[in-house]
């Protein structure tokens, strides 16, 4: 499992320690990844996926899983989540049809 939100893309980027005496070494600077639950209000399902604490907070500012996937670019998406996306957006223009008819 690869180091990366399935959300925003966020992955690991290095860098380096720098020391006093001004030596440098490559290091790996690791996203905060979080094991969370998510839950669609469009499917009406719960979805583990790992994300990162920023694409949490950003979930939630968006106004949870449904909002924030329908305003994401497809090319910060993991599969799952790009997968999700397309399952939202087919069952909320079902319901919207069934709305207007």
């Amino acid at each position: 499992m690869s180091r990366a939100c399935e959300l925003t893309g966020k992955a690991v980027q290095s860098g380096n320690n720098v020391s006093h005496a001004n030596n440098k070494t490559r290091r790996r600077f690791l996203p905060n990844l979080c094991q969370v639950t998510l839950i669609s209000d469009a499917l009406g399902q719960r979805f583990r996926l790992r994300v990162s604490a920023h694409a949490l907070r950003s979930v939630e500012h968006r106004g949870g899983l449904d909002a924030f996937l329908t305003k994401a670019p497809e090319t910060d998406l993991s599969q799952r989540a790009k997968l999700l996306k397309r399952q939202i957006a087919k069952k909320t223009a079902t319901t919207a049809e069934a709305v207007a008819a």
